[in-house]
């Protein structure tokens, strides 16, 4: 095993913030995966698996243990038929690249999901979902490695206890499990799936029919840009962790109480309850797009989106997301919880 030591992990995050591993190493195989985790073990360090480097928050200290980066290849397609292909994807693939290949195979599924950076081992994680779709729609099964056995196990879909950006992952077993791939079920040959407004609007604008993947994918990839949400290195408001705070979601009762704060605030079902914008909370509680605070900030295209704006710290961002909390709970009585996981920091609101 070549075990790097002191390597600085902000390179590695999309927001470009977190101080160094003291232990690092890059896994390309299951076996390097298990050999890794045996080494830490036996030395009684704490372990940090890093994926694609979004979604998360690395303290200005970094991590002192070893920081195991993900890097497991493959697409494979397990069956085709008419209505139906099921391919299996490893963890570390990013994830564009493998919404790319399928739409360039005609897939229906997973084309509202365009542009989020990131590896597909988070999807399930997180269940990554945007304008209208949840990768929980087409997960078939997820393969997990047991940290605490050390034997691969198979989850399928309903094992997975997804919920909005929820899973057994993230929200029961956060520390038990290592995803090493992911199957999923798409349609080929069918339409796309539209159930965003802005993205019908954008596809009914240009002509593009719901059979043409392709025009979904640039449709959705264009209206991530101008959000700041697609990676651009020239573009400043990309860097950052994407979307930072969940839409709330209320019960009926609650929202009931809520309406009578704000009765003109966007709203939308959630099954038997009501989600809110967090965005439109930002900003109504006095946080508008390109607000600063030291060299961090919230993007000049989407209230959502936390950025670095150069030489950026977690103790700045985490001051700001609690600065933010704070105004939206006094202004609306709503808590609003942060999408991104902190490493080697205390969540704000948790």
């Amino acid at each position: 095993m070549q075990i790097e030591n002191d390597v600085p992990l902000a390179p590695f995050t999309t927001i470009g913030i977190g101080g160094p591993a003291r232990h690092f190493f890059r896994a390309s195989t299951v076996d390097e995966l298990r050999d890794a985790i045996a080494w830490a073990h036996a030395r009684s360090l704490p372990l940090f698996l890093l994926g694609g480097g979004s979604n998360l928050l690395i303290s200005d200290d970094g991590f002192d243990g070893l920081v195991i980066h993900l890097d497991l290849r493959g697409i494979s397609v397990e069956s085709e038929d008419a209505t139906a292909v099921m391919v299996k994807v490893a963890a570390g693939e990013p994830w564009d690249a493998f919404v790319a290949f399928a739409v360039e195979r005609g897939w229906a599924g997973i084309e509202c999901l365009s542009g989020i950076p990131g590896s597909t081992g988070a999807t399930p994680i997180q269940n990554v979902g945007a304008y209208g779709q949840d990768v929980s729609e087409t997960i078939a099964r997820v393969e997990a490695l047991d940290r605490t056995t050390g034997l691969v196990t198979w989850f399928m879909n309903w094992d997975c206890r997804f919920g909005y950006r929820s899973s057994l992952f993230k929200n029961y077993e956060r520390e038990r499990y290592v995803v090493l791939s992911v199957t999923f079920r798409l349609r080929p040959g069918a339409p796309a799936t539209i159930r965003y407004p802005e993205l019908q609007k954008a596809l009914d604008e240009h002509g593009v029919p719901l059979d043409d993947l392709a025009g979904v994918r640039d449709a959705v990839i264009a209206i991530r840009k101008r959000k700041g949400m697609v990676l651009d290195p020239t573009d400043p408001d990309t860097r950052s962790d994407g979307s930072f705070f969940m839409n709330p979601v209320l019960t009926t009762a609650q929202y009931a109480a809520f309406a009578q704060r704000a009765p003109n605030a966007p709203h939308f079902p959630a099954g038997d309850e009501v989600k809110l914008s967090a965005a439109w909370l930002i900003e109504h509680a006095g946080f508008h797009k390109g607000f600063t605070h030291g060299n961090v900030g919230l993007s000049s295209k989407h209230s959502l989106a936390i950025i670095n704006r150069g030489g950026g710290t977690a103790r700045e961002v985490v001051e700001l997301v609690e600065l933010i909390q704070a105004a939206v709970r006094n202004q609306f009585g709503i808590d609003i919880h942060p999408e991104p996981n902190f490493i080697n920091l205390p969540t704000p609101g948790a």
